[in-house]
Protein backbone atom coordinates (compact mmCIF):
# COMPACT_ATOMS: atom_id res chain seq x y z
CA UNK A 1 0.00 0.00 0.00
CA UNK A 2 1.36 3.43 -0.96
CA UNK A 3 0.94 6.73 0.82
CA UNK A 4 -0.21 9.93 -0.82
CA UNK A 5 2.62 11.59 -2.75
CA UNK A 6 2.53 14.85 -0.81
CA UNK A 7 3.42 12.92 2.36
CA UNK A 8 5.82 10.39 0.81
CA UNK A 9 9.58 10.53 1.28
CA UNK A 10 12.42 9.57 -1.05
CA UNK A 11 12.64 5.92 0.07
CA UNK A 12 8.91 5.40 -0.47
CA UNK A 13 8.86 7.13 -3.87
CA UNK A 14 11.80 5.13 -5.21
CA UNK A 15 9.87 1.89 -4.59
CA UNK A 16 6.74 3.04 -6.44
CA UNK A 17 5.66 1.46 -9.71
CA UNK A 18 3.87 3.61 -12.29
CA UNK A 19 0.56 2.32 -10.95
CA UNK A 20 1.63 3.12 -7.38
CA UNK A 21 2.61 6.66 -8.39
CA UNK A 22 -0.76 7.21 -10.00
CA UNK A 23 -2.54 5.98 -6.88
CA UNK A 24 -0.31 8.17 -4.72
CA UNK A 25 -1.13 11.28 -6.75
CA UNK A 26 -4.85 10.51 -6.65
CA UNK A 27 -4.66 10.09 -2.88
CA UNK A 28 -3.12 13.57 -2.58
CA UNK A 29 -6.54 15.06 -3.43
CA UNK A 30 -5.49 17.76 -5.87
CA UNK A 31 -2.48 19.08 -3.96
CA UNK A 32 0.45 17.81 -6.05
CA UNK A 33 2.92 20.41 -7.40
CA UNK A 34 4.77 19.60 -10.64
CA UNK A 35 7.67 21.76 -11.87
CA UNK A 36 8.98 21.98 -15.42
CA UNK A 37 12.70 22.67 -15.95
CA UNK A 38 14.31 23.56 -19.27
CA UNK A 39 17.74 22.00 -19.65
CA UNK A 40 19.81 25.12 -20.32
CA UNK A 41 21.66 27.62 -18.16
CA UNK A 42 20.77 27.21 -14.51
CA UNK A 43 19.16 29.93 -12.43
CA UNK A 44 21.56 29.62 -9.51
CA UNK A 45 25.29 29.03 -9.87
CA UNK A 46 26.53 25.79 -8.38
CA UNK A 47 23.22 23.94 -8.45
CA UNK A 48 20.71 22.52 -10.92
CA UNK A 49 17.23 23.91 -11.49
CA UNK A 50 15.81 20.59 -10.34
CA UNK A 51 17.50 20.98 -6.96
CA UNK A 52 16.16 24.52 -6.63
CA UNK A 53 12.66 23.41 -7.65
CA UNK A 54 12.74 20.66 -5.06
CA UNK A 55 14.03 23.04 -2.40
CA UNK A 56 11.01 25.31 -2.92
CA UNK A 57 8.29 22.64 -2.80
CA UNK A 58 8.07 20.54 -5.99
CA UNK A 59 6.44 17.12 -5.58
CA UNK A 60 7.36 16.12 -9.14
CA UNK A 61 9.78 17.50 -11.76
CA UNK A 62 10.14 17.02 -15.50
CA UNK A 63 12.81 18.13 -17.95
CA UNK A 64 12.02 20.07 -21.13
CA UNK A 65 14.63 20.06 -23.90
CA UNK A 66 16.26 16.97 -22.44
CA UNK A 67 18.32 15.08 -25.01
CA UNK A 68 18.02 11.32 -25.11
CA UNK A 69 21.41 11.30 -26.88
CA UNK A 70 24.04 10.68 -24.21
CA UNK A 71 26.73 12.44 -26.29
CA UNK A 72 24.93 15.82 -26.15
CA UNK A 73 26.26 18.32 -23.59
CA UNK A 74 23.43 19.62 -21.39
CA UNK A 75 24.63 22.59 -19.36
CA UNK A 76 21.73 22.49 -16.97
CA UNK A 77 22.77 19.08 -15.65
CA UNK A 78 26.49 19.73 -15.13
CA UNK A 79 27.40 19.42 -11.46
CA UNK A 80 30.48 19.45 -9.27
CA UNK A 81 31.14 16.43 -7.06
CA UNK A 82 33.69 16.14 -4.27
CA UNK A 83 36.24 13.41 -5.00
CA UNK A 84 37.49 12.03 -1.69
CA UNK A 85 40.39 10.20 -3.32
CA UNK A 86 41.89 13.31 -4.93
CA UNK A 87 40.35 15.82 -2.51
CA UNK A 88 39.20 17.95 -5.42
CA UNK A 89 35.91 18.75 -7.13
CA UNK A 90 35.16 16.81 -10.31
CA UNK A 91 32.88 18.28 -12.95
CA UNK A 92 30.34 15.80 -14.26
CA UNK A 93 27.28 15.87 -16.47
CA UNK A 94 24.39 13.95 -14.96
CA UNK A 95 21.74 12.00 -16.83
CA UNK A 96 18.21 11.73 -15.45
CA UNK A 97 18.94 8.40 -13.79
CA UNK A 98 21.91 9.94 -11.96
CA UNK A 99 19.85 12.99 -10.97
CA UNK A 100 17.87 10.66 -8.75
CA UNK A 101 20.86 10.78 -6.38
CA UNK A 102 20.11 14.48 -5.89
CA UNK A 103 16.34 14.59 -6.32
CA UNK A 104 13.86 12.94 -3.97
CA UNK A 105 10.70 13.27 -6.08
CA UNK A 106 9.53 11.56 -9.31
CA UNK A 107 11.39 12.69 -12.46
CA UNK A 108 10.10 12.77 -16.02
CA UNK A 109 10.91 14.06 -19.50
CA UNK A 110 9.04 16.09 -22.11
CA UNK A 111 9.07 14.52 -25.60
CA UNK A 112 7.96 16.62 -28.57
CA UNK A 113 4.96 15.66 -30.71
CA UNK A 114 5.20 18.47 -33.26
CA UNK A 115 5.19 18.16 -37.05
CA UNK A 116 8.04 20.64 -37.64
CA UNK A 117 9.50 24.02 -36.72
CA UNK A 118 7.46 27.20 -37.24
CA UNK A 119 9.59 30.31 -36.69
CA UNK A 120 6.53 32.62 -36.73
CA UNK A 121 5.21 31.20 -33.45
CA UNK A 122 8.43 30.07 -31.78
CA UNK A 123 9.89 31.61 -28.64
CA UNK A 124 13.33 30.95 -30.16
CA UNK A 125 12.90 31.38 -33.94
CA UNK A 126 16.64 31.14 -34.56
CA UNK A 127 16.83 27.65 -33.06
CA UNK A 128 15.74 24.23 -34.25
CA UNK A 129 13.17 22.89 -31.80
CA UNK A 130 12.18 19.60 -33.40
CA UNK A 131 15.23 17.37 -32.97
CA UNK A 132 15.50 13.62 -33.29
CA UNK A 133 16.90 13.29 -29.77
CA UNK A 134 13.89 15.08 -28.22
CA UNK A 135 10.87 13.70 -30.07
CA UNK A 136 8.42 11.02 -28.97
CA UNK A 137 10.00 8.29 -31.09
CA UNK A 138 10.16 4.59 -30.27
CA UNK A 139 13.92 4.87 -29.78
CA UNK A 140 13.65 7.77 -27.34
CA UNK A 141 10.85 6.13 -25.39
CA UNK A 142 12.96 3.00 -25.00
CA UNK A 143 15.83 5.16 -23.76
CA UNK A 144 13.46 6.81 -21.28
CA UNK A 145 12.72 3.37 -19.85
CA UNK A 146 16.44 2.64 -19.58
CA UNK A 147 17.00 5.94 -17.76
CA UNK A 148 14.27 4.98 -15.29
CA UNK A 149 12.00 7.92 -16.03
CA UNK A 150 8.95 7.90 -13.81
CA UNK A 151 6.76 9.58 -16.42
CA UNK A 152 6.80 11.07 -19.93
CA UNK A 153 4.98 14.25 -20.99
CA UNK A 154 3.73 14.21 -24.60
CA UNK A 155 2.90 17.61 -26.10
CA UNK A 156 4.61 20.36 -28.09
CA UNK A 157 6.54 23.53 -27.33
CA UNK A 158 5.51 26.78 -29.06
CA UNK A 159 6.67 26.85 -32.67
CA UNK A 160 6.55 23.08 -33.26
CA UNK A 161 3.26 22.83 -35.20
CA UNK A 162 1.75 20.47 -32.67
CA UNK A 163 -1.79 19.30 -33.39
CA UNK A 164 -4.37 17.17 -31.63
CA UNK A 165 -3.67 14.39 -34.10
CA UNK A 166 0.11 14.37 -33.63
CA UNK A 167 -0.34 14.12 -29.86
CA UNK A 168 -2.88 11.29 -30.11
CA UNK A 169 -0.62 9.35 -32.47
CA UNK A 170 2.39 9.89 -30.19
CA UNK A 171 0.38 8.73 -27.17
CA UNK A 172 -0.74 5.57 -28.92
CA UNK A 173 2.82 4.75 -29.95
CA UNK A 174 4.19 5.57 -26.50
CA UNK A 175 1.71 3.26 -24.79
CA UNK A 176 2.74 0.42 -27.09
CA UNK A 177 6.39 0.98 -26.17
CA UNK A 178 6.30 1.74 -22.43
CA UNK A 179 3.22 -0.24 -21.41
CA UNK A 180 2.83 0.10 -17.65
CA UNK A 181 6.48 0.95 -16.96
CA UNK A 182 5.84 4.69 -16.59
CA UNK A 183 2.99 7.18 -16.55
CA UNK A 184 1.99 8.93 -19.78
CA UNK A 185 0.96 12.59 -19.61
CA UNK A 186 -0.63 13.96 -22.81
CA UNK A 187 -2.57 17.05 -23.82
CA UNK A 188 -2.38 20.55 -25.23
CA UNK A 189 -1.81 23.55 -23.01
CA UNK A 190 0.63 25.48 -25.24
CA UNK A 191 1.49 26.12 -28.91
CA UNK A 192 -2.03 27.53 -29.27
CA UNK A 193 -1.41 29.40 -32.54
CA UNK A 194 -1.08 26.41 -34.87
CA UNK A 195 -4.02 24.64 -33.21
CA UNK A 196 -5.95 25.87 -30.18
CA UNK A 197 -5.24 24.59 -26.69
CA UNK A 198 -7.74 22.50 -24.77
CA UNK A 199 -10.51 24.66 -23.34
CA UNK A 200 -10.07 27.50 -25.84
CA UNK A 201 -13.51 29.15 -26.30
CA UNK A 202 -13.01 29.42 -30.08
CA UNK A 203 -13.32 25.63 -30.31
CA UNK A 204 -16.57 23.81 -29.42
CA UNK A 205 -16.47 22.00 -26.07
CA UNK A 206 -17.53 18.83 -27.86
CA UNK A 207 -14.30 18.95 -29.90
CA UNK A 208 -12.21 19.34 -26.75
CA UNK A 209 -13.96 16.37 -25.15
CA UNK A 210 -13.45 14.26 -28.25
CA UNK A 211 -9.71 14.99 -28.10
CA UNK A 212 -9.57 14.07 -24.41
CA UNK A 213 -11.46 10.85 -25.12
CA UNK A 214 -9.04 9.94 -27.92
CA UNK A 215 -6.04 10.58 -25.65
CA UNK A 216 -7.45 8.35 -22.92
CA UNK A 217 -8.31 5.63 -25.42
CA UNK A 218 -4.74 5.89 -26.77
CA UNK A 219 -3.33 5.19 -23.31
CA UNK A 220 -2.86 8.52 -21.54
CA UNK A 221 -2.79 8.27 -17.74
CA UNK A 222 -2.85 12.04 -17.20
CA UNK A 223 -4.59 14.66 -19.37
CA UNK A 224 -2.78 18.01 -19.56
CA UNK A 225 -4.90 21.18 -19.61
CA UNK A 226 -4.07 24.90 -19.44
CA UNK A 227 -4.52 26.62 -16.09
CA UNK A 228 -7.20 29.33 -15.86
CA UNK A 229 -5.68 32.78 -15.76
CA UNK A 230 -2.58 32.14 -17.85
CA UNK A 231 -4.02 31.81 -21.36
CA UNK A 232 -6.61 34.07 -23.07
CA UNK A 233 -10.21 32.98 -22.64
CA UNK A 234 -9.50 29.95 -20.45
CA UNK A 235 -11.99 29.87 -17.57
CA UNK A 236 -12.41 27.86 -14.40
CA UNK A 237 -15.78 26.60 -15.65
CA UNK A 238 -14.43 25.23 -18.94
CA UNK A 239 -11.42 23.50 -17.38
CA UNK A 240 -13.62 22.12 -14.61
CA UNK A 241 -15.94 20.66 -17.26
CA UNK A 242 -13.02 19.01 -19.06
CA UNK A 243 -11.61 17.76 -15.75
CA UNK A 244 -14.93 16.25 -14.74
CA UNK A 245 -15.29 14.65 -18.18
CA UNK A 246 -11.81 13.12 -17.85
CA UNK A 247 -12.50 11.77 -14.37
CA UNK A 248 -15.83 10.24 -15.38
CA UNK A 249 -14.99 8.94 -18.87
CA UNK A 250 -12.37 6.61 -17.42
CA UNK A 251 -12.25 6.71 -13.60
CA UNK A 252 -8.67 6.77 -12.37
CA UNK A 253 -7.44 9.01 -15.19
CA UNK A 254 -5.74 12.09 -13.74
CA UNK A 255 -5.72 15.73 -14.82
CA UNK A 256 -2.81 18.17 -14.82
CA UNK A 257 -3.52 21.91 -14.92
CA UNK A 258 -0.54 23.83 -16.33
CA UNK A 259 0.55 27.40 -15.49
CA UNK A 260 2.60 28.67 -18.43
CA UNK A 261 2.62 31.52 -20.99
CA UNK A 262 5.47 33.08 -18.93
CA UNK A 263 3.00 33.72 -16.10
CA UNK A 264 5.20 31.34 -14.10
CA UNK A 265 7.55 34.30 -13.84
CA UNK A 266 4.84 36.68 -12.61
CA UNK A 267 4.40 38.12 -9.12
CA UNK A 268 3.40 35.85 -6.26
CA UNK A 269 -0.13 37.23 -6.03
CA UNK A 270 -0.85 36.34 -9.66
CA UNK A 271 0.54 32.82 -9.20
CA UNK A 272 -1.47 32.36 -6.00
CA UNK A 273 -4.68 33.43 -7.75
CA UNK A 274 -4.10 31.12 -10.73
CA UNK A 275 -3.32 28.27 -8.33
CA UNK A 276 -6.58 28.72 -6.44
CA UNK A 277 -8.51 28.84 -9.71
CA UNK A 278 -6.71 25.67 -10.74
CA UNK A 279 -7.72 23.94 -7.53
CA UNK A 280 -11.35 24.90 -8.21
CA UNK A 281 -11.22 22.96 -11.48
CA UNK A 282 -10.70 19.67 -9.64
CA UNK A 283 -7.31 18.98 -11.25
CA UNK A 284 -5.11 16.37 -9.57
CA UNK A 285 -1.74 17.95 -10.45
CA UNK A 286 -0.88 21.63 -10.70
CA UNK A 287 2.14 22.33 -12.90
CA UNK A 288 4.28 25.43 -13.15
CA UNK A 289 6.32 26.03 -16.30
CA UNK A 290 9.91 26.81 -17.19
CA UNK A 291 9.58 30.26 -18.78
CA UNK A 292 10.28 32.35 -15.71
CA UNK A 293 14.02 32.94 -15.58
CA UNK A 294 16.85 30.67 -16.79
CA UNK A 295 14.75 27.61 -17.55
CA UNK A 296 12.40 27.48 -14.58
CA UNK A 297 9.67 29.44 -12.83
CA UNK A 298 10.59 31.85 -10.10
CA UNK A 299 11.48 29.75 -7.02
CA UNK A 300 9.18 31.95 -4.97
CA UNK A 301 6.38 31.06 -7.39
CA UNK A 302 6.83 27.34 -6.67
CA UNK A 303 6.71 28.04 -2.96
CA UNK A 304 3.63 30.25 -3.37
CA UNK A 305 1.85 27.56 -5.37
CA UNK A 306 2.71 24.92 -2.77
CA UNK A 307 1.51 27.04 0.15
CA UNK A 308 -1.74 27.88 -1.68
CA UNK A 309 -2.42 24.21 -2.50
CA UNK A 310 -1.47 22.46 0.72
CA UNK A 311 -0.54 24.99 3.37
CA UNK A 312 2.61 25.36 5.45
CA UNK A 313 2.47 21.98 7.22
CA UNK A 314 2.68 19.82 4.11
CA UNK A 315 4.96 22.25 2.26
CA UNK A 316 7.46 22.25 5.12
CA UNK A 317 7.23 18.47 5.30
CA UNK A 318 8.29 18.21 1.66
CA UNK A 319 11.16 20.64 2.23
CA UNK A 320 12.34 19.14 5.48
CA UNK A 321 11.71 15.40 5.40
CA UNK A 322 11.51 14.56 1.70
CA UNK A 323 15.00 13.06 1.60
CA UNK A 324 14.41 10.28 4.12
Amino acid sequence: MVRRLISSSRSEIRKMSASDLKTSILASEGRTVLCQNFIGHTLCEGTTNAEVSQAFGADMIFFNGYSMDTSVIQEGLIVEEWNEATETFDTKQYRLKEMKKLINVPLGVYLECGAGDDATTSTAPEKQLIKNDRIASKENLEKAIQEECDFVVLAGNPGTRTSYQTIVEATRQAKAVVGDKMLLFAGKWEDGVFEKVLGDPQVPMSTHKQFVQELIDAGADVICLPMPGCRPGITVEDIRELTTFTHTYKPGTLVMSFLDCSVEGADDDSIRQCTLWSKMTGADIHAIGDAGLSGMSSPEGIYTMSIALKGRRLTFRRLGAGGR
